[in-house]
Formats: structure tokens, sequence, C-alpha cells
């Protein structure tokens, strides 16, 4: 044989490994995949689902843990990190729908947990009748369904500091890539917050760096704490934690007492910089108020913030 013909058959071969090669990847790549995912419950976004009530636990006074059953022990959830379902009930005549967020991931299978603080009626003089979902969920027993829909956002975590974000909710999607992620939650809002935390701390690649200020209203508000500060203990060079409370009653209170402020975001959130995120969750009036003209203060541009 001639060099051109060795050259010719020795390309051929190695164009064959390397196809064989790309096969396997590929193969064991969506082997993986689909191994992670399973089988997906929220198929459709703009179908309802009903899931069974399995377990509900009280966690404080108005606090409850409340576990929902999947089709089948192999059914994932199927909600990305940084999405939101909708819960959807019928309440004295009307159609009642809110957002929750998930405390749990499409890592566990058959299930999946929402924490729920229950809004009382005859509590707060501003919202005399409490909140109608969370009231009519803490009514709900084992065997109860409701119906859920899903996923949903403007924001969605790809990993490795990597989000997309819509403008709204007809824009297509931005990239935004950040290596600090700093966080202001208040009340329930901790939940979005938790879920993008527990996929940073969980991956050893993603040195992403996330600090957060969490909001309330007392010590005994401050949901899900033993799951952040463990997070906190057990992954200090990538999570900082923060609390500051309207007023306290315990004399060996260590944070912050009172709203949200300037020097409270300087001390405990990432400066503002063109790797730097920060991601807001809570009430209107703690984020147009205490967070945004704060962080305006700051140098923090619009490009650098995101609203639940």
């Amino acid at each position: 044989m001639g060099n051109n013909s060795s050259f010719l058959i020795g390309a051929g071969a190695l164009a064959v490994l390397g196809g064989f090669l790309v096969f396997k990847l590929l193969s064991s790549s969506n082997k993986k995949s689909v191994k992670k995912s399973g089988k997906v419950a929220l198929v459709d976004s703009n179908v309802k689902y009903p899931f069974e009530l399995v377990f509900k636990e009280e966690l404080t006074h108005d606090t409850r843990r409340m576990r929902f059953a999947l089709p089948s022990p192999e059914h994932i959830l199927g909600l990305p990190i940084g999405q939101h379902i909708y819960l959807s009930a019928k309440i004295n005549g009307d159609l009642v729908v809110r957002p929750y967020t998930p405390t749990t991931s499409d890592d566990d299978k058959g299930f999946f947990d929402l924490v729920i603080k229950v809004y009382k009626a005859g509590v707060h003089p501003k919202f005399p009748d409490g909140g109608k979902m969370s009231q009519y969920l803490d009514k709900m027993q084992p065997g109860d369904k409701i119906e859920v829909r899903g996923p949903h956002g403007r924001l969605q975590y790809k990993g490795n500091g990597s989000f997309q974000i819509s403008v709204d909710k007809k824009s297509p999607p931005i990239v935004k890539k950040a290596k600090r992620i700093g966080m202001i939650a208040g009340g329930t809002g901790i939940t979005p917050m938790y879920q993008l935390i527990k996929d940073i701390c969980k991956h050893p690649e993603d040195q992403t760096k996330v600090q957060l200020i969490f909001a309330n209203q007392s010590e005994n508000d401050i949901l899900i704490r033993n799951e952040l500060e463990e997070l906190k203990q057990n992954y200090s060079d990538k999570f900082d934690l923060w609390y500051t409370i309207d007023k306290s009653v315990q004399s060996d209170w260590s944070y912050d007492i009172g709203f949200v402020n300037e020097d409270m975001i300087a001390k405990h959130l990432p400066p503002p910089s063109d790797d730097t995120l920060i991601l807001m969750c809570g009430p209107p009036p703690m984020i147009n108020f205490a967070c945004n003209p704060n962080l305006d203060k700051l140098g923090y541009t619009k490009e650098m913030r995101f609203s639940y």
C-alpha cells in the first residue's frame, strides 16, 4: 500500500473510534439523565394535576410541613431550580390560586414537601380574613387532594452560577453569570431561596458563594431555621446566613433587630459588581421600601437584582 492509502485507513479508523467514543459518552450521559430525572409528574405547565396529602407535621403554632404523593415512587415533580408551582382550590365558591416553592427537589422521588405558614383569621387587622389558601391547606387531612400546576417562574438556575432570567413572562430569557449571590428573604419568601441554596451546596463543583439576610417579625417566626443553620455549618465556605427580626424578647439574640437597611446590606451581602446577583422574595412593602431603595443607595444596578 502507498502512504496515501495507509493515511486514509488510519484516519478512517480514528473516525470510527471517535464516533464510538462520542456515542458511548452520549449514551452514558442520557442514561444518567434518565436515571436522575425519573418520571416527571408535571408534564404540562398548563394542566392542573391532583396530588394527595399523605403526611402533615406541625413545626410551630402556625407552620406546617405537608407531604404530597406523586403518581408513583419513581416519579419526580419535575421542577427546575428557581421555579415554583401554583396550588388551586375552590374556597367558599371562589377559585383561589397561590404560588408555592417546595422545600424538596427532583432528587426526591415519589413525593414533594411544602412548608406552609398559616395566616389565621382575626390575627392581623389589615387582613381580618387571614390567608385563604393557607387556612384551606391547614384544614386538609391525609387522603385529601390539592390541584397543582407548574413549573412556572421567570428565573431558572442552570448550575455553576448560571441563571436564565426573563424580564417578564413574554420575554425570552437572558443568561446571567454570577460568582456571588446575595439574598434578601422575608417570611415565607425563604422557600425559593432555600431551594437554590440547597442545590448550590450539594454540588461540589459549584463554587458560587451565597449570602442571605432573612427577615422575620420575631425569632419564633423563622421558617426552616434548623435546615438553614445546618447548611451554614456544613457549607461555611459557600453559604453565610444573617437574621433580622422586628422585635426580640430574647436577651441572647445576636443578630439584627429592625427592618432591612443600607448598613445591613453593606455588611452581609456581596458588594455590587458585574458578577453579583441580588435575589429578593418577601412582602411587597419590604421589597419596595426596604430592599430596592437601599440597594440603589449602595450602587446595585437593576441588572444586578431579581425579585421573585
